[in-house]
């Protein structure tokens, strides 16, 4: 049911994009019910509807929680002003939204920065490669100082890793991929720039100051779902939330999911209705968000149970590649964990990475620092190699697409990622992981 899901996911568009656009929601279910009625066929009722509600409870809805939080705040602050799509003005902004996502999250930094790129670009005909590094740059990487709404070093913050480890260890990784991917993006964007029609392009610069509207409700609540975020790792009361079965929630994950309830709440109230119609704020790419990774989420439990069974498992020729002569081989942790990032989702990808490596966070952060480097890196960085890899990924490509822009298929898309990153990681690992 995963693979099928998957390929409905690439294919589907392809061969009939209005039926999928009308419908995608149906085939998830479709996928779904039939990975839901073998498990039943095969271990009962009762223990199908208790995997259910530990997916729904556990991880999908804090999942989709964050994300509606986080969509909801960020599509309360418009930029103010006209900006022009210069190279220039392009990579400044991806810059700012790098340097902002792992603070703010990768989902709050893409959704705030996202709508004023589009808007200036709206003139221009070669656009869609901006979107692209805005995807690899701001919805992902730049998300990999901090546990901060960055799935993969949240899971792994929570399993006992310092809150600044990733900052110490992954900052000059991060500013080697990152200088490199902005340089290439101004020379791309300037040779693009000059094969427009300049009779149909405004005047460089700005036309009216820029300023931003709705800030003075929306960037507190910002702080504060990064807040609740950060208390739900930190303070561990022991307390638990019977729901059904061996499913239980910790104390702190029903107060953050609360509290991030009241933040969505507090910002739709107060929030001046006028700033979200600037900003074409819609629910839709939200919808696709919630549709996709509920059946990707349930899809994907007997995929991890292989995984999980380390060299035993189907999976185990993968598994074995990962320890050259009894030690760890650090740059093959970092392609296996990227490129399964790649089609499952990268945080517990990383989770089950973390445990076959031992599981002990002070032994990783210490005499395994370079493997736990290599698994981080790899479930961060390679969140861009698909539009399923990373929920913030799905994001901005369905915002973009609602917004008028002409994304490229499934498989195009993974193609160009490939060609702009692999070659920038294959110099990463030889320098950071050998």
């Amino acid at each position: 049911p995963f693979v099928g899901l998957i390929l409905s996911i690439a294919v589907w568009p392809l061969i009939n994009p209005h039926f999928w656009e009308s419908h995608y929601g149906l085939i998830t279910a479709v996928w779904s019910c039939i990975f839901l009625g073998a498990l039943m066929f095969n271990f009962g009722l009762s223990t199908t509807f208790q995997e259910v509600v530990g997916i729904v409870f556990s991880t999908y809805l804090p999942f989709v929680l964050l994300l509606v939080a986080l969509y909801t705040v960020t599509g309360g602050i418009h930029l103010k002003g006209d900006l022009t799509g210069t190279p220039l003005t392009n990579t400044i902004m991806i810059f700012l939204g790098t340097a902002l996502a792992s603070w703010v999250g990768t989902t709050g930094a893409s959704m705030l920065f996202i709508r004023p790129l589009l808007r200036a670009n709206i003139y221009r005909k070669y656009r869609v490669h901006s979107v692209i590094f805005f995807i690899i740059l701001v919805a992902n990487i730049g998300g990999s100082l901090t546990p901060l709404d960055d799935p993969p070093i949240f899971l792994g913050f929570l399993a006992g890793m310092d809150f600044f480890w990733t900052t110490k260890h992954l900052f000059w990784p991060m500013v080697f991929i990152v200088s490199t991917l902005l340089s290439l993006h101004f020379i791309v964007d300037t040779i693009l720039y000059k094969r427009e029609n300049k009779a149909l392009l405004p005047a460089p610069g700005t036309k009216t100051k820029l300023f931003l509207e709705g800030w003075q409700v929306n960037l507190p609540l910002l702080l504060c779902i990064a807040g609740a975020v950060l208390m739900s790792g930190t303070w561990k009361p022991g307390i638990f939330v019977p729901l059904y079965g061996k499913v239980a929630l910790p104390l702190q994950d029903v107060v953050r999911d609360i509290l991030l309830i009241l933040i969505v709440f507090i910002s739709g109230r107060f929030t001046d209705i006028k700033i979200r119609e600037r900003n074409a704020f819609i629910w839709e790419p939200m919808r696709e968000v919630a549709k996709l990774f509920l059946g990707i989420f349930i899809c994907l439990v007997p995929v991890l149970a292989i995984l999980k069974s380390g060299e035993s498992g189907a999976l185990g020729a993968i598994i074995r590649l990962l320890n050259t002569d009894g030690q760890p081989d650090n740059v093959v942790y970092f392609w296996i964990t990227g490129i399964l990032s790649t089609f499952l989702d990268n945080a517990p990808t990383f989770l089950v990475f973390f445990n076959i490596a031992g599981g002990d966070a002070q032994i990783l952060m210490g005499p395994m620092a370079q493997t736990l480097l290599a698994i981080t890196c790899g479930t961060v960085f390679m969140g861009a190699n698909t539009y399923i890899s990373n929920a913030p990924t799905l994001m901005v490509r369905s915002l973009a697409t609602h917004l008028g822009e002409d994304m490229p298929s499934f498989f195009s898309y993974m193609f160009i990622i490939i060609a702009i990153l692999f070659p920038i990681y294959g110099v990463f690992s030889f320098i950071w992981l050998r």
